[in-house]
C-alpha cells in the first residue's frame, strides 16, 4: 500500500491541530510517516490522553492508606479490603459506539471493563452498568434502548459475570447520543497485582487472543470528536465486534498464566489497540519496545501498518514473559485453545519501534507519545441559562390537588419506575457470589475463597497433584462482603453543577449506608458535551468540584474512572452533564446487609433527616421529577446538599445498623418522600421473581407542622402569626436532601429516635407497615391506593411502553 502525502488536510483530519502537528515534528526531529500520525492522532486524544480535563482530574482526592494501585497508575484502582485480599475496580463509557451500532456499542463496552479488571490480576466478578437514553416515545430511542440491553446482557451472560446493579435515566437531553457507561470489578490477593510494564531488556513480547482485523479502526479517534449523521455513518467501521467466549477463554488463559509467575508485564489492547498497549507498557518501565507486524495474527488480507496498530478488535492481550519461559506461555495458550504469536522484545532504547514488511514504520520515544501529549486549559464561563434557574419561582405552579394520582404519575415515570424490563435481561446470579440483587438501594456480593484468582503455590501444588494443599490454603480467608452502587441526576448537574456533583457522590454514599456499608472508594465517568465550548468546561468544572467535595467528606478516594466529552449531535445539542460516579463500599457483617423494602406487619416506620429544606425556597422542588413529569419544566435550582449534614446521617444510619435495629432503609431521591415510602411497600421480589407487596399507614401531618417556612425573623420575634407549612407536593414529592425512611420493631422504635436526635440527626415517626393500601395523611387530608395499583403503574411503564 502506499502511504498517502503528509498534508495539512491529512492532519487536521486527524483531529491535530497545526500547533499538535509542530509538536509531533519536535518530538521525531522529521516529519511522521503515515502509520506515526495516526498513532498520535489515537494517542493524543482525548479518549486517551485527557489533554482537556487532566488539570481538572488532578482536583479529586486520590490517596488514602488502603489504595494499593492509585488513579491514573494502571488500567484500573485497587483497594485492601482486609486479609491479604484487595478488589479492582472502574468505570468506563462505550457512548459514541453505542450510538452507532448499539448492541455491538455496548457488548464491546462491557468486554473492555472487563479486561480492564483482570489484567491487573484480578477475577472479575460482577458489573453494573448505568445508561442513559431519550424518551421512549421516540421509537429510534427504543431501538437504542433495546441494542443496548441487548449487547450488556449479551456480553456478560455469555462472559458469566452477574450484571447486578444500575441505573437509567430517561432524557430528551440523551435523544441523539445515549450514554452507556460499564463498571466492573475484581478481587484479587495483594501479591497477585500485575502491572502493565514492560520490564526485562530482552524479555519476550507476546500477542494473544483472536486475530487482527479491521473493525473497531481508530476507534479512540471517533470518541474524541462530536458526533454527527454524518460521521455516525462514516465511523461503523469504528465500532468493534466482540466475542464474550474469547474472552472468558484469555481471562481464564491470562489467571492461570499469571499463577506460573512467567509474566513481567501484561496490557490489554483497548482503546488505540496495538498502539497503546505497546507504548503504554514502554514509558511505564522506562524501557523500549520493539515488535514486528508480520507476526501479528491478521484475519484481513493485505492489511497496511497502519491499519494494524490502530485496530481495536477485541479480547487481544499483549504480555511481557520472562525470558526462557516461553514454552510454558505457549503450552498454556494451547491448552486454552487461543491464538497467540510472539511478536516483539523489550529493548533498552526508550523508543517504540514497530516493522512490516522488513521496513521500520514506527519509531517513536514511547514516554513522550504517552506523557507528553499537549494539556490545555480551557475556557470556562458560567452557561447563560442559569440566570433564568435561579430566577425561577414556585407562584403559578399549583399545587397537587390529586396526591395518589400523582404519585402513581411518579411511579411510572421512567427514570423512577422500575427497570426490571433491563436487569431480567441479565444473570445476575451466575457465580453464586450475589447476596443483594438489582431493586435495592445497593448491590452486595460476598467475596469467597474461591472467587480469588489462583495463586503461585496453589498452582505448582495443583500441578504437582497435591489437591489438599490447595483446600487447606483456600480454606484460610474469611469471606467478604461488598456493596457497590452508581449514581447521578444529569438534570440537577445541569442546573447547578457544583450541587449536582455533590448530589450525586453523596447520593451514592447514601445508598451504601442504606445497605450496611461504609464507603472504600470510587470511580467516576464524567460524559460531557464539547469543552471548547466555555460553558460545557464551566459545567464540567463545577461539577468536578462538587465531586471532588463530597469524596472527601465520605472518605470515597477516586481510584481511576473516564471522561467522555464530545456528547452532543447536532441541532439536538450537548447531553445534560452527567458525571457518574461508582462508590464501592465494604460491609464488616453479613448480618449488617440491610434492603430497602419494608419487612413485616407492624414495623414503624421512622423518617430520618429534615421532611423538608425550610431555607429552599423551592421546597426541594428545584429541578424534581415532579415539575418535569407533572408540569414539564426543568428548571430552578436543585436540592442543595450539605455534606454535614450528609455525614451525621449516613454514621447515624450506620450506627443504628450495627445495633441490629434497621429493619429496612431506603433513600429518599427522585420523586420524594411519597416514592421512598411507596418503593419500599413494592420493591420486594421473591426468589421466583414475584412481588411481595405489603401496605402501609403513614401520618405526615406532625412533620409537615414543624417544617416552618416563615423568615427567621417572623418565627422568632414573638409576633402573632401562625406558622407556615410547606406545600403539599413539597412535603410529598420534593427532594430535599439527605432523608432516608427506616423502619424497625416497635419495641426499639423509641431508642433508635433518641439516638439519631442524639446524633443530631432530625427522627420521626411517621407511620406503621401493614395492609394492602398504602394511606398517606397530610395537614390538608389523606388520601390511600392499594399497592398493587402503585406496583402496576411501577413495574410495568417501562414494558409497556417497549411494547
Amino acid at each position: 500500500m502506499t502511504e498517502p502525502a503528509i498534508t495539512p488536510e491529512l492532519v487536521a483530519k486527524h483531529n491535530l491541530t497545526p500547533d499538535e502537528y509542530q509538536k509531533v515534528l519536535e518530538i521525531l526531529g522529521r516529519p511522521p510517516s503515515y502509520t506515526e500520525l495516526g498513532i498520535f492522532s489515537v494517542m493524543w486524544s482525548e479518549h486517551c490522553s485527557y489533554k482537556n480535563t487532566r488539570p481538572v482530574l488532578k482536583t479529586f482526592p486520590t490517596k488514602a492508606a488502603n489504595i494499593l494501585v492509585g488513579a491514573g497508575e494502571e488500567n484500573a484502582g485497587i483497594i485492601d479490603v482486609g486479609d491479604g485480599v484487595a478488589i479492582a475496580f472502574k468505570i468506563e463509557s462505550h457512548n459514541h459506539p453505542s450510538a452507532v451500532e448499539p448492541f455491538q456499542g455496548a457488548a464491546t463496552g462491557v468486554g473492555g471493563i472487563i479486561r480492564d479488571i483482570f489484567t491487573m490480576g484480578a477475577r472479575p466478578v460482577a458489573a453494573l452498568n448505568s445508561l442513559r437514553f431519550g424518551e421512549l416515545s421516540n421509537p429510534d430511542v427504543r431501538h437504542l434502548f433495546t441494542g443496548v440491553v441487548s449487547g450488556i446482557s449479551h456480553y456478560g451472560n455469555c462472559f458469566g459475570i452477574p450484571t447486578i446493579a444500575g441505573e437509567v435515566y430517561f432524557d430528551k437531553s440523551y435523544e441523539g447520543n445515549p450514554l452507556v457507561n460499564a463498571f466492573c470489578l475484581g478481587v484479587l490477593r495483594h501479591d497477585q497485582i500485575t502491572r502493565g510494564a514492560a520490564h526485562g531488556i530482552g524479555n519476550p513480547v507476546f500477542y494473544v487472543g483472536p486475530a487482527t482485523g479491521r473493525d473497531g479502526l481508530a476507534g479512540a479517534a471517533f470518541a474524541s470528536q462530536d458526533l454527527t449523521e454524518e460521521s455516525a455513518e462514516q465511523q461503523r467501521g469504528a465500532v468493534q465486534v466482540g466475542d464474550p467466549f474469547m474472552e472468558k477463554l484469555v481471562c481464564e488463559a491470562c489467571l492461570e498464566l499469571l499463577a506460573t509467575g512467567c509474566v513481567a508485564g501484561m496490557q490489554d489492547m483497548g482503546a488505540a489497540g496495538l498502539t497503546c498497549s505497546t507504548c503504554e507498557t514502554a514509558a511505564r518501565a522506562g524501557t523500549g519496545i520493539e515488535i514486528e507486524l508480520d507476526k501479528v495474527p491478521q484475519r484481513a488480507p493485505n492489511m497496511s501498518s497502519y491499519e494494524i496498530m490502530l485496530s481495536e478488535s477485541q479480547e487481544r492481550m499483549l504480555i511481557v514473559v520472562h525470558k526462557g519461559r516461553e514454552e510454558e506461555v505457549k503450552k498454556i495458550f494451547d491448552k486454552w485453545d487461543l491464538p497467540w504469536a510472539e511478536i516483539g522484545v523489550v529493548t533498552d532504547t526508550g523508543q517504540m519501534v514497530v516493522r512490516h514488511g522488513g521496513k521500520i514504520v514506527v519509531d517513536v520515544p514511547a514516554k513522550k507519545l504517552t506523557e507528553e501529549a499537549p494539556v490545555y486549559q480551557r475556557e470556562s464561563k458560567e452557561a447563560a441559562y442559569m440566570e433564568a434557574v435561579r430566577a425561577f419561582r414556585l407562584d403559578g405552579i399549583a399545587d397537587t390537588t390529586d396526591a395518589a394520582g400523582d404519585l402513581k404519575r411518579l411511579l411510572a415515570n421512567h427514570s423512577i419506575a422500575s427497570k426490571n424490563w433491563v436487569y431480567r435481561q441479565y444473570d445476575h446470579m451466575v457465580r453464586d457470589g450475589s447476596v443483594v440483587c438489582p431493586g435495592s438501594d445497593a448491590a452486595v456480593i460476598r467475596i469467597k475463597t474461591d472467587s480469588l484468582p489462583i495463586t503461585k503455590a496453589e498452582y505448582a501444588a495443583k500441578q504437582a497433584g497435591e489437591q489438599s494443599a490447595v483446600g487447606d490454603q483456600q480454606s484460610a480467608m474469611p469471606d467478604k462482603y461488598v456493596a457497590f452502587t452508581c449514581d447521578c441526576n444529569g438534570g440537577y448537574v445541569y442546573l447547578d453543577p457544583y450541587e449536582g456533583g455533590k448530589a450525586a457522590i453523596t447520593e451514592a454514599c447514601r445508598n451504601l449506608a442504606c445497605s450496611g456499608a461504609a464507603p472504600l472508594g470510587a470511580t467516576d465517568n464524567l460524559n460531557f458535551g464539547n469543552p471548547h465550548y466555555p460553558e460545557i468546561f464551566w459545567q464540567l468544572k463545577e461539577s468536578v468540584r462538587g465531586l471532588a467535595e463530597g469524596c472527601r467528606a465520605f472518605n470515597a478516594p477516586v481510584t481511576g474512572g473516564n471522561v467522555s466529552l464530545y456528547n452532543q449531535r447536532g441541532a439536538l445539542g450537548a447531553i445534560d452533564p452527567t458525571p457518574t460516579v461508582a462508590v464501592v463500599g465494604l460491609i464488616e457483617k453479613p448480618e449488617h446487609i440491610t434492603t430497602s423494602w419494608f419487612k413485616d406487619a407492624g414495623d414503624v416506620i421512622i423518617l430520618l433527616g429534615a421532611p423538608v429544606d425550610t431555607a429552599d425556597p423551592l421546597q426541594g422542588l428545584g429541578g424534581s421529577a415532579l415539575l418535569q413529569t407533572l408540569h414539564g419544566k426543568k428548571t430552578g435550582l436543585p436540592p442543595r446538599v450539605d455534606l454535614e449534614v450528609a455525614q451525621a446521617l449516613h454514621a447515624t444510619l450506620l450506627g443504628l445498623i450495627y445495633t441490629g435495629s434497621v429493619k429496612s432503609a431506603h433513600d429518599c431521591s427522585e420523586g420524594g418522600l411519597a416514592v421512598c415510602i411507596a418503593e419500599s411497600c413494592i420493591a420486594q421480589q421473591t426468589a421466583r421473581e414475584t412481588p411481595r407487596l405489603i401496605g402501609a399507614t403513614v401520618d405526615l401531618s406532625a412533620v409537615a407542622a414543624v417544617c416552618d417556612r416563615r423568615p427567621e425573623a417572623a418565627a422568632t420575634d414573638g409576633a402573632d402569626t401562625a406558622p407556615l407549612p410547606p406545600r403539599l407536593d413539597a412535603l410529598l414529592f420534593g427532594e430535599t436532601q439527605s432523608r432516608v425512611v427506616i423502619t424497625c420493631k416497635p419495641l426499639d422504635a423509641t431508642k433508635v429516635i433518641e439516638r439519631a436526635k442524639l446524633m443530631g440527626v432530625p427522627a420521626a415517626r411517621i407511620g406503621t407497615v401493614g395492609g394492602d393500601a398504602l394511606a398517606i395523611k397530610t395537614t390538608g387530608g389523606e388520601f390511600a391506593a392499594p399497592v398493587a395499583e402503585l406496583h402496576d403503574a411501577w413495574w410495568n411503564a417501562i414494558a409497556r411502553a417497549m411494547a
